[in-house]
C-alpha cells in the first residue's frame, strides 16, 4: 500500500524549482509591484499572528453581542472563491464544454489554494484548531451546520486535491470522476454554510431559505470574476484568440447570473421590508442606507453588468478591470453578510438592570483582524504564484 502511494506520488509530473527558479521572474514594474504587495501582506500575516499567540481573542474586536467578525467574513470570502473555481473548473473536465479546457487546471488549483487560504484565516478565530480536528472525528455534531460544513469542505478539498493530481498526469477519466464528486460535495459544503445563517432563528434577518441558494449563485459569479483575473495574469492582457472566445462565453454567462442576483437581492430587500416584521424590517432598511451594501451592489454588480451589456463581453480586457471591481464588491458581500445579521442585538442582550437597550450592535475589525485577513489574500496569491512554477498549468494538447 505504501510503496503503490509513493510510486503514485512519484508519478505525478512536477518541475524541479529550486528558490532561484521562485524569484526568477520578469522584473516588470507591474510584477514587481505585485511581488512587493504579496510580500507585505505576508509580513502583515506574521505581525497578526504574532499579536495573536500574544493576546488570544482579546487582539479581536469581537463581543458577545457581535461574535462574529472580520476573520470570518474573510473566511467566507475565500471557501466561497473556492466553490465558484471548482464550477469553472468543472465546465471543461467534467462537463465536457472544450472551451473551458484552457481554465481547467487553473481554476481547480485556485480552488485549492483558496480554501487552504480560508483554512488558515478561520484556524486563527477558532483559537484550537488541533482540538477541533479531534473532537471533528471523536463527537460529531450531526444536527450541527457547523460541525456538517467543517466535515464536507475536509472532504471537498481532499477531492480536489485527487481530481488536480489526476489533471497534471493527464487521466481524464479518473480527474472527470473525481471532479464530479468534488463538485456535488463542495456545492453540498457551500449550500451548508449558507444554512449556517438560515438556521439563525434569533436571527431574524438572516433566518429562512434564502442563503444556501444564494451562496451557490454567489460562488458561480466569483469563481467567473476570478476566472478573468487569473486569465488576465497568465496573458498579461494580450489574450490570444482561443482564449478570447472562451472569456466571451464566460462573460455572457456573467451577465445572466449577475441579472438573477439583482433579481434575488431585490426580492429580499422587499420581503423583509414588508409588513413591518420586528427586527427584521429595521434591520433592512438599515442595510439599505449603509455605505458598504452600497459598495457591495455597485462594485460587484452594477459596473460589471454594465461593462457586460456593452459590448456582450467582447472586451476582456475591460472584464479583467470589472472582475476586479466585482470582487472588492464581493468582499463587501461576505462582510455585509456576517455583519447585517448581528447589528440588532438579540432580545435576551438588550436589557440589563439600570440601561437602556442598545439599538444597534457596532463592530469596527481590529489592527489584528486586518492584518491577518490581508496577510490571507498574500497567502492565497504566494501559494498561486508558486503553484504556477512547481506545475503546468496550461492546457495539455
Amino acid at each position: 500500500m505504501i510503496a503503490k502511494a509513493k510510486e503514485f506520488i512519484t508519478s505525478i509530473p512536477v518541475n524541479k524549482v529550486g528558490m532561484k527558479d521562485l524569484l526568477d521572474f520578469e522584473r516588470t514594474p507591474r510584477n514587481m509591484l505585485v511581488a512587493v504587495i504579496t510580500v507585505g501582506l505576508l509580513a502583515l500575516f506574521v505581525v497578526g499572528l504574532a499579536f495573536f499567540f500574544m493576546h488570544g481573542h482579546h487582539a479581536y474586536n469581537v463581543t458577545k453581542e457581535h461574535p462574529w467578525g472580520l476573520l470570518l467574513a474573510v473566511y467566507i470570502f475565500f471557501v466561497v472563491s473556492s466553490t465558484g473555481l471548482c464550477i469553472i473548473g468543472s465546465l471543461g473536465d467534467v462537463f465536457g464544454f472544450k472551451d473551458y479546457m484552457l481554465i481547467s487546471k487553473r481554476a481547480i488549483f485556485g480552488s485549492i489554494v483558496t480554501i487552504l487560504a480560508g483554512f488558515a484565516v478561520i484556524a486563527v478565530e477558532i483559537g484550537h484548531p488541533v482540538t477541533m480536528l479531534i473532537y471533528n472525528v471523536l463527537t460529531p455534531g450531526l444536527t450541527s451546520a457547523i460541525w456538517w460544513m467543517g466535515t464536507l469542505y475536509g472532504a471537498y478539498l481532499a477531492f480536489m486535491i485527487v481530481e488536480f493530481i489526476f489533471l497534471l498526469k493527464g487521466d481524464m477519466k479518473k480527474a472527470k470522476i473525481f471532479g464530479l464528486t468534488g463538485l456535488l460535495v463542495g456545492l453540498a459544503a457551500h449550500s451548508n454554510l449558507g444554512s449556517v445563517f438560515g438556521f439563525l432563528n434569533a436571527r431574524p434577518i438572516a433566518n429562512g431559505v434564502f442563503y444556501p441558494t444564494y451562496f451557490i449563485l454567489t460562488a458561480f459569479i466569483t469563481g467567473v470574476f476570478i476566472a478573468f483575473i487569473i486569465m488576465g495574469f497568465r496573458y498579461k492582457l494580450e489574450f490570444p484568440e482561443k482564449v478570447k472566445t472562451m472569456l466571451t462565453g464566460l462573460a455572457k454567462m456573467q451577465a445572466l447570473l449577475l441579472s438573477i442576483l439583482i433579481f434575488f437581492i431585490t426580492w429580499k430587500m422587499f420581503t423583509d421590508i414588508y409588513g413591518g416584521m420586528p427586527d427584521r424590517s429595521e434591520v433592512a432598511i438599515h442595510i439599505l442606507g449603509s455605505w458598504t451594501f452600497q459598495a457591495e451592489v455597485i462594485l460587484a454588480m452594477i459596473i460589471p453588468l454594465v461593462i457586460i451589456l456593452k459590448d456582450m463581453g467582447r472586451s476582456p480586457v475591460l472584464m479583467f478591470w470589472a472582475s476586479l471591481s466585482g470582487m472588492v464588491g464581493i468582499f463587501f458581500m461576505r462582510y455585509n453578510l456576517v455583519h447585517d445579521s448581528q447589528l440588532k442585538p438579540l432580545q435576551m442582550m438588550k436589557t440589563t438592570e439600570y440601561q437602556l437597550a442598545p439599538s444597534w450592535v457596532h463592530y469596527i475589525p481590529s489592527a489584528t483582524e486586518i492584518m491577518i485577513s490581508l496577510g490571507g489574500l498574500g497567502l492565497c496569491i504566494a501559494m498561486y504564484y508558486a503553484g504556477t512554477k512547481f506545475f503546468n498549468l496550461d492546457e495539455d494538447h
